[in-house]
């Protein structure tokens, strides 16, 4: 299914195949001991935001149960098409976040781990013509970094969080 909705879809950066990131997503939550329900939300995470909405979020609970398709739901910031405007979308995201379960904060934690982690090696290999790419801009996007980490380590001490809120906080030279 993962490569059915992101068929055609490239990364912003390296021009990779995206079902390469849900793919290097779901190994860090296998990694930091996530169940295979958390295994197979992460494989899934950008499905409903990204590859088709309402339809997919049915389809995802159909074939793999309400606690896959919640964990989906919860790591999605929009299933709406088009999306709403970035800032709102990223600081309702960011509220929500902070008071969701750790088995949920474990697979949103590995997307954005996942996500800083290519960021830095971008912003090493092409800064400052990497901030165009993104909705925020410079000043927005390390914002959104540094306020998910701060409302994913909120409540939940583990390491792939603090390797977020440590790579959050070195993004941009800053």
């Amino acid at each position: 299914m993962c490569v059915r909705v992101h068929a055609g879809q490239t990364r912003k950066g390296s021009g990779a195949p995206y079902v390469f990131h849900p793919l290097a997503v779901a190994g860090l939550v296998a990694d930091a001991g996530g169940d295979e329900n958390q295994i197979i939300a992460a494989v899934l995470h950008d499905a409903v935001e990204d590859g088709g909405g309402e339809p997919v979020r049915a389809e995802i609970e159909r074939r793999f149960g309400a606690d896959v398709t919640a964990m989906v739901v919860a790591a999605s910031d929009t299933d709406q098409t088009p999306k709403p405007p970035w800032r709102p979308r990223k600081e309702a995201f960011v509220t929500r976040i902070r008071d969701e379960s750790p088995r949920v904060k474990l697979v949103v934690c590995a997307d954005k781990v996942h996500n800083a982690q290519a960021l830095v090696r971008d912003l090493e290999a092409i800064e400052p013509d990497v901030w165009k790419r993104f909705n925020g801009g410079k000043d927005g996007t390390l914002w959104y970094y540094r306020a998910v980490a701060e409302a994913i380590a909120r409540g939940w001490d583990h390491p792939l969080a603090r390797e977020l809120v440590r790579t959050a906080a070195g993004l941009g030279g800053e």
